[in-house]
């Protein structure tokens, strides 16, 4: 019945297609996953999301991919609204005109506020599509066929995702651990939630676990299938295994107790990669948009956040976690343990910090002419201030002094800011500072929303010649530049755009700090740990 339905659904939609070739057009570009993500109410209607956009959800404003605005085409052509046709497909069958995106008056925040949606709704999304296990047995047999060591000396690891298959700062801190079990013939056990979820999990949740033996996809399996296969694979004295523990977001605490307890392991290391064990929202954003500090519980702030509600929850387990655990906690600066200690009340083995990277002196920068030159490294996200690159990069767009160049894995499609592809494999991990050394920087604005833990790209810009422009609420970013002088921390954003209007930030111009290159020597993470004294 199910198979007959479905197929009547899709001949149906096959139809209109037919009748309709916008249809057609809509559908080689159209984001379905975004538009139910974006649109709860179509995923909560069960309707299909190309067809509400066709029908109804272009003239309601919603928006058909995450790199296409309506309302930014619409404003920068408005014949297309008195044509009274679908801006998506003009956009398709047009060139794809590029329009500059209209700022809300009201600023990005405004706009990060108005697309919230409660957590709840992340979750349901974030889980909607089911995952079906493996056979208990297919897992035996990974963990048989796939050892290096026979896991005498297994090392296992805790994340929010597949450090293999996605991208990012986590990611490539696992990789460096993976590399460095690979290089001493440790085997390396890595679990994920095979369904990503914005939020711990609880023993009332189901969710299964994604598997990774050695760099190879080993499954997916249930918690209680991988406590069983571990406690047959690995009989006999552990003294040769470890843990780490760097995001119990998509786990369970106890779940993640009895997996570990199975290889004979209950003291490891914990990692503040962000702040996750002390909120729901792990970047401390009070509605995504503003620095919270992590205040206590019960403050006003907390009660008017969208994580208010979620943030005794996610504290529970966690706190459950350090209970049953005798956990290290490690971090990646000062600034950050400082930070976690006064917020946490969490019972700790020891703390220690290790940076992810050091800088070591290479050779003097070439300087070079031409206007000051500064780079936005990284995704197009609010929480990392692209808004406020790209804000000032239109604004400066015609003034001789300064030239705006962004490099990461992905442009912002509304802008006009050129771009250079980079992007950081284990093959290539220094691509982006070879890049800003390549471009000829002259500062790199590292403004984040939030208090980030350590910043790659702060290192990899100074690595790169480059001086660091950052806000005052940017955690190690601000601590980063404060201590060595490698670039300015300004009061707030009017004092950046102050400092270009007048000029006064040519003072970080090459020719004028004549800047060293330095080589970045990046840590093995917990294989690292022995060599930091703990407190």
């Amino acid at each position: 019945m199910r198979r007959t339905l479905a197929a009547a659904r899709f001949s149906l939609s096959d139809r209109l297609r037919r009748l309709h070739p916008d249809h057609a057009i809509a559908a080689r570009a159209f984001d379905h996953a975004f538009y139910l993500k974006t649109n709860p109410d179509v995923f909560a209607a069960g309707a299909d999301p190309l067809e509400h956009f066709m029908a109804y959800g272009w003239r309601e404003g919603r928006d058909p991919t995450p790199d296409f605005s309506l309302g930014a085409y619409l404003a920068a052509f408005p014949e297309v609204a008195s044509l009274g046709v679908n801006p998506f497909v003009h956009y398709l069958t047009n060139g794809r005109p590029k329009p500059r995106p209209a700022e809300s008056p009201l600023g990005f925040r405004h706009e990060v506020i108005s697309a919230l949606l409660p957590v709840e709704a992340r979750i349901a999304l974030a889980t909607a599509a089911p995952v079906a296990p493996d056979p208990e047995a297919r897992l035996a047999a990974a963990l048989a066929r796939g050892a290096r060591d026979g896991l005498r000396r297994l090392h296992i690891t805790f994340s929010h995702d597949d450090f293999t298959a996605n991208i990012g700062g986590l990611q490539l801190a696992l990789q460096r651990e993976a590399a460095r079990l690979a290089e001493l013939g440790r085997d390396h056990l890595h679990l994920y939630p095979a369904r990503a979820w914005p939020v711990v999990r609880t023993a009332t949740d189901s969710g299964a676990l994604g598997v990774v033996l050695n760099g190879k996809a080993g499954g997916v399996f249930h918690a209680d299938v991988v406590a069983r296969a571990l406690a047959g694979a690995t009989a006999g004295a552990p003294d040769g295994r470890s843990f780490a523990i760097h995001s119990l977001l998509g786990h369970a605490a106890d779940e993640t107790v009895e997996i570990l307890a199975a290889a004979g392991l209950s003291a490891g290391t914990f990692w503040l990669h962000d702040f996750a064990s002390l909120c729901a929202g792990f970047h401390l954003l009070r509605n995504d948009v503003q620095d919270c500090a992590a205040p206590p519980p019960d403050s006003a702030g907390c009660s008017i956040c969208v994580y208010g509600d979620w943030r005794a929850r996610q504290v529970r387990e966690h706190a459950r976690l350090f209970q049953r655990l005798s956990l290290t906690v490690a971090a990646p600066s000062q600034v950050t343990l400082d930070l976690w200690r006064r917020a946490a009340d969490y019972p700790v083995a020891a703390t220690v910090v290790l940076p992810h990277a050091r800088l070591t002196p290479r050779e003097p920068a070439p300087v070079g002419a031409g206007p000051f030159r500064l780079a936005f490294a990284g995704l197009t996200r609010a929480h990392k201030g692209w808004p406020i690159f790209r804000a000032l990069a239109h604004r400066f767009a015609d003034d001789p002094r300064y030239d705006f160049v962004h490099l990461g894995a992905a442009r912002d499609p509304h802008s006009e800011i050129r771009f250079h592809a980079v992007v950081a494999t284990p093959d290539r991990p220094l691509a982006m500072r070879e890049a800003l050394q390549a471009a000829h920087v002259d500062a790199v604005l590292v403004w984040p929303l939030c208090r980030e833990t350590f910043s790659f790209v702060a290192y990899e810009a100074v690595a790169a010649g480059g001086a660091v422009l950052t806000g005052p609420d940017s955690g190690n970013v601000a601590a980063f530049v404060a201590e060595t002088g490698h670039g300015r921390v300004l009061p707030d954003e009017t004092a950046l755009t102050t400092a270009f209007e007048s000029g006064a930030i040519l003072e970080l111009a090459r020719a004028k700090r004549r800047p060293m290159l330095y080589d970045l020597a990046y840590s093995a993470l917990t294989l690292d740990l022995a060599q930091h004294p703990s407190s």
